[in-house]
């Protein structure tokens, strides 16, 4: 399982760079402009040189309207500004077919610029909250709109986890579903760290945090830390060894 870390900002960036070792990608949003919100093409430059080269760098376009002109120029520009994966929220997609016209049309804007970049398809386990694209339509979204990962993370951030809307055993058919398709299957959404028995069990792909690393665990007001980073890392590590080992999940 990798782990994907979310600083806010270039001061945080240079916090993760010292726990370089201990995560795999350092994901780039502006939190105060919602889940997956989209931070400046400058920051993502900015970070991109902070960060160690080896550590690819990812990038949100917003919570995106059903907009995909708009949302294909967004998503080029972070993969111009240095993003290896692009991350797009299908926020104001209704509909499955919405959100194959979005994502189809992202796939071509930043696989023309660069080919090795990966894209990735963002729902959201609490999509009842918000009226978008059921969260299990995600990968199949995914897989015809020629994406290569599946995410799911919670679009209303009030304290309400992934596993609070989505129950262990749905998020398993969601990354199970990802991989029918040959899909990476990311989750997020204020994830801790007595969710990663769970996250192992299910063969999640990609974890995705930020609260859990952050002072207090608080994704706002709370500064990432690497100690807390380093923490993090060595429970998915014990977890991943468990499992290796057949142990049951949370032993």
């Amino acid at each position: 399982m990798l782990l994907l870390i979310s600083p806010d900002g270039v001061e945080e960036a240079l916090d993760c760079a010292k726990a370089a070792h201990h995560l795999d990608i350092v994901d780039v949003k502006k939190p105060d402009e919602g889940s997956l919100g989209a931070n400046f093409p400058w920051v993502i430059r900015e970070i991109r040189q902070a960060v160690p080269a080896d550590k690819p760098v990812s990038a949100t376009v917003g919570d995106v309207p059903y907009k995909p002109g708009t949302v294909a120029q967004a998503a080029l520009g972070a993969a111009i500004s240095g993003a290896t994966y692009i991350k797009v929220g299908l926020y104001g997609c209704t509909t499955p077919d919405q959100g194959v016209d979005v994502m189809r049309a992202v796939v071509r804007a930043v696989k023309e610029h660069n080919p090795d970049a990966l894209v990735v398809a963002s729902g959201y386990a609490d999509a009842h909250r918000i009226g978008c694209v059921n969260p299990l339509a995600v990968p199949d979204v995914a897989a015809r709109s020629g994406a290569d990962a599946a995410m799911l993370d919670t679009a209303v951030k009030d304290g309400t986890r992934l596993f609070d809307h989505l129950p262990p055993d749905v998020c398993a058919e969601f990354v199970r579903l990802a991989h029918t398709s040959a899909l990476l299957a990311a989750l997020a959404g204020s994830v801790r760290q007595d969710d990663l028995g769970e996250l192992t069990r299910i063969g999640t792909d990609i974890v995705g945090v930020r609260g859990a690393v952050c002072e207090g665990g608080d994704r706002n007001a709370g500064r990432i830390r690497p100690h807390l980073v380093a923490a993090f890392r060595a429970e998915m590590d014990r977890h991943d060894r468990e499992h290796a080992a057949g142990l049951p999940a949370g032993r």
